[in-house]
């Protein structure tokens, strides 16, 4: 099969990575081609580290970047796709005029797929001439470790489409969730109401963002708290997706006034190194100052 990832970013790499480790062919576009560069490097990063802990052999890392090619010619990119997976930024109108793009070069046969965590997937199709080929494809973060895909059936996406879409991720060695196409799916809906209700107690000066941290993953064996969670997936993202649940199902998940200052500080969690936490080399080496501000 014939991959092509739009977005190089954290999560674009992440699916051009699995997907060429699967023995797929891909193709990595982005806009830019220092961006472009810059997804490629960190996916020799991934394998170099996978290498290095003995998950991945020399051979399969050499053969996984071979399977790779990259451009920022969209229509080159999608020109030979048997699969075109979107994972540009989190906003309706711009995902819809990518997928009309990719509308007129892609292949007829081509399934088409967004890895959009919030937005719905029937409003991003609605662009299409034949959404019937549309469905959401929703990686976790990082890719290459994390073990789910929520594959998001929307208004229209066929039975064969939907079956396609499961069976690629099964070629994955992940495990797929089939959800409909509601405000927030499953996972972000769960995810981000834990998440935003720790941000509230911070705000509040109920607890610390390591005690609620800890009280989670001691208390509930979760593998990560909810803060440290919301700084991994970017504060700026949690945003976005609170303030899409806000417009459809109301109030209870209205972003805190916290969430927002750190946004328009900049602070956006490990990617800028600080949020919740502060960060450096990747790693939580302190805890944000004041009331998390």
């Amino acid at each position: 099969m014939h991959v092509s990832v739009l977005g190089a970013g954290t999560m674009g790499h992440g699916i051009a990575q699995v997907s060429a480790m699967a023995g797929h062919d891909v193709t990595l576009r982005d806009v830019e081609a220092d961006l472009v560069e810059a997804g490629l490097e960190h996916i020799r990063e991934n394998l170099d580290g996978g290498v290095e802990r003995g998950k991945v052999t020399p051979e399969d890392r050499e053969a996984t970047l071979e399977r790779l090619a990259t451009t920022t010619d969209l229509a080159a990119a999608v020109g030979e796709a048997d699969l075109v997976v979107e994972a540009v930024p989190e906003r309706l109108d711009l995902k819809r005029s990518v997928f009309e793009e990719v509308e007129a070069h892609a292949p007829a046969e081509a399934l088409l797929a967004s890895n959009t965590s919030a937005l719905s997937v029937t409003a991003i199709a609605a662009a299409l001439d034949r959404p019937e080929r549309f469905v959401g494809l929703h990686f976790f973060n990082p890719v290459h470790l994390m073990g789910l895909v929520e594959v998001v059936v929307g208004e229209r996406t066929s039975t064969a489409t939907r079956e396609a879409a499961v069976a690629f991720v099964e070629g994955l060695d992940k495990a797929p969730v089939v959800v409909a196409d509601a405000p927030g799916f499953a996972t972000s809906r769960l995810g981000v109401a834990l998440g935003v209700e720790a941000m509230r107690m911070v705000q509040e000066g109920v607890a610390s963002p390591t005690d609620i941290d800890r009280a989670m993953t001691l208390g509930y064996n979760h593998p990560m708290g909810p803060l440290e969670l919301t700084d991994l997936v970017g504060l700026d993202v949690r945003l976005d997706i609170l303030e899409t649940l806000t417009d459809e199902l109301g109030g209870r998940f209205r972003p805190p006034p916290v969430l927002r200052r750190k946004v328009r500080a900049g602070k956006l969690g490990r990617k800028t190194g600080e949020g919740f936490y502060v960060w450096e080399d990747g790693e939580v080496v302190g805890v944000s100052g004041g009331d998390g501000s």
